[in-house]
């Protein structure tokens, strides 16, 4: 019997040391559409999803953000401006594809002297105890092979009274709500990705990889086991996406 460990893939069983690489592939493959891709597939909704994230992180100027699994830099565009010349915003991937697009974007934007960028595994962050006020991942935490490695370093990276925030797809609270995203995550969205991104099987995985990942009381507990208190959850759009915010006390 083989002793190598196994994890999901979408639905697919793979070796763990595989994960990471496949994921890499899916981003490399999507990156150049990534942007046009999210405004289609949530109408522009990401957009509110991610303002109401960053909302709740009560970041102000000055302080120091570690913002994981950043893609194109939504967020890390965001709490820039929260942070302000003074403060700093730490942009990683662990995709330098994606990250590479994001730079391109903040130096577009005026964003160079605020934002550091590192291309990194969440599992394993290479920051001393306590670096920053806060931590974000947004619709990252599915794509990590040990979410609990991730959630601890999170927590670890935080300075007494910082917070970390989870956007994330999640799962929604009403059952015409599911039958109805099951069908447009399924057969919409597929057939979206061949026809926009020439790519079908990226986005056919980012419908399995939603379902597979935890849900929202889930979640949740992982948080609290991984030393997060005052853990809260806020569902968006029936639970559909699910901003979960944690504090280092």
């Amino acid at each position: 019997m083989s002793d190598h460990k196994t994890t999901h893939f979408g639905y697919q069983a793979v070796a763990e040391a595989e994960k990471a690489e496949r994921v890499r592939g899916v981003f490399d493959s999507v990156a150049t559409r990534y942007d046009l891709m999210n405004d289609l597939m949530s109408l522009g909704i990401h957009r509110l999803w991610k303002r109401f994230a960053v909302q709740l992180t009560g970041v102000r100027a000055g302080q120091r953000v570690l913002d994981l699994a950043s893609g194109t830099g939504d967020l890390a565009a965001r709490l820039a401006g929260l942070v302000g010349p003074e403060g700093t915003v730490v942009m990683s991937d662990i995709n330098a594809a994606m990250l590479s697009r994001g730079r391109d974007r903040m130096l577009d934007d005026g964003r160079a002297g605020t934002v550091r960028y590192a291309q990194l595994d969440a599992e394993a962050l290479p920051f001393p105890d306590g670096s920053f006020d806060c931590v974000t991942i947004g619709f990252g935490l599915r794509n990590v092979t040990h979410k609990e490695r991730a959630l601890a370093e999170m927590h670890r990276v935080l300075r007494p009274g910082g917070r970390a925030l989870v956007l994330e797809f999640s799962h929604p609270t009403t059952a015409p709500l599911k039958a109805a995203y099951d069908l447009y995550s399924f057969q919409v969205l597929p057939r979206l990705g061949r026809l926009v991104a020439s790519d079908e099987a990226s986005y056919r995985y980012l419908a399995e990889s939603i379902r597979m990942h935890p849900d929202q009381q889930t979640l949740k507990a992982m948080m609290e086991a991984a030393g997060f208190e005052r853990c809260d959850v806020h569902n968006l759009t029936g639970g559909v996406v699910a901003v979960h915010r944690g504090f280092r006390l």
